[in-house]
Formats: C-alpha cells, structure tokens, sequence
C-alpha cells in the first residue's frame, strides 16, 4: 500500500477541531476518575457541541457567504474569523462548562488551547500561517504526559503512540502541500509552550 496516499487519512482524523473531544475521552476514561458517569457523558456532549457541532455550522455558514472554501483554511485570510470565532467559543465552555471548579485539568487544557489559538492568530497578521494540526496534536501529547505524571500512571503506550502521530499528522500536511516545514514547527511551538506553561497550575 503507498504511503503516500495513506498520509492525508492523518490529517483528517488528527483535524483540530477533532482533538478537544479526544482530549476529553482519555480525561474522562483513561483513569478511575470520581465522576459519575451521567457527569462525564453530558461534559463530552458540551464539548462536542462547542468544538464540533457550533464549529461545523459556522463553517457551513462561512462557506456560503464566501469568507472560506475549504475545512483545511489553506488561504491565511480565510483564517482570522474561523480563528476569533473559535477563542470566542473556548471562552465560553470555559466559562460555562468546563470551569476550573469542577474539571481543572481540562480546563488549563482548553486554557493553553486558547492562548495557541490567539498566538495563531497574531502570527495571520504577519503573513504566517502556523499549522493548526500541529498546534493541535502537539497539545493533545503534552496534556497526555501531564495527566500521566498527575495520576502517577505510565502511559508510554499512549504517549509514544501520540508522539508518532505528530510525526504522521506533521508527514501528512508536508505531502498535502498544506504547509512549509517552517509552519509546521511553529505550530508545534505555538502548541506545546502554552500547555507547557500551565502544567505548574495544575500537576
């Protein structure tokens, strides 16, 4: 089988917009956690609908108004409202739903995720276009290991698995022509530093 055809398959199944609800289902199930069952399912069912289904009906909605033609965002000025509207929405399931009260792990999560989306953000209005993807899965990696050393549990299944897709989802947008390798580091920078930062907050 090619690789190379293989490759694309990563870039949609890592997709950005994909990676909070990931995040959620190894929060919630990954350890014996003392929520309830009924609070883990209606905690997903809010990020699912904040990060998957409100995103998806904006785009829908971009689309046919002309502001972007593409989930990838490939063009950088497609990029800036997808990006605001999305720090606006991670406002408000921090906010609403996943409060520092009462998920404080997944929140500094969302909170990191956050701070990647408006440095994304800034980096638009100097013409560069950081990878998402990368921001993404390197973030998704990072909260991983912090979750680990959280609960004194080894993973090095899951975190060797996460490490190896970064270098897929990384191969896969290089072979889609999505991005330069310069991108690609900076979106990986933009990902792993604010995660890195609000480890201390919460470990």
């Amino acid at each position: 089988m090619n690789l190379k055809k293989i490759l694309p398959i990563f870039s949609y199944l890592f997709h950005p917009i994909f990676i909070p609800v990931y995040t959620a289902m190894f929060y919630f199930f990954g350890y014996d956690s003392y929520y309830t069952n009924s609070e883990k399912y209606f905690a997903i069912f809010q990020i699912v609908i904040v990060t998957i289904i409100l995103p998806i009906l904006i785009f829908f909605l971009l689309r046919a108004t002309g502001k972007v033609n593409s989930i990838m965002l490939a063009d950088i000025s497609q990029r800036k409202i997808p990006l605001v509207i999305q720090c606006f929405l991670t406002i408000l399931l921090i906010q609403k739903s996943i409060t520092i009260y009462h998920f404080p792990e997944l929140y500094f999560f969302f909170l990191a995720g956050l701070l990647s989306t408006i440095i994304a953000l800034i980096f638009l209005f100097y013409k560069i276009k950081a990878s998402l993807h990368m921001i993404a899965v390197s973030a998704l990696t990072v909260f991983v290991i912090g979750l680990s050393i959280h609960n004194q549990a080894r993973n090095i299944d899951v975190i060797a698995f996460l490490v190896l897709m970064n270098g897929f989802v990384a191969s896969s947008r290089l072979e889609m022509k999505a991005h330069t390798p310069k991108e690609l580091v900076i979106g990986l920078i933009s990902g792993l530093l604010p995660q890195l930062f609000l480890l201390s907050f919460w470990l």
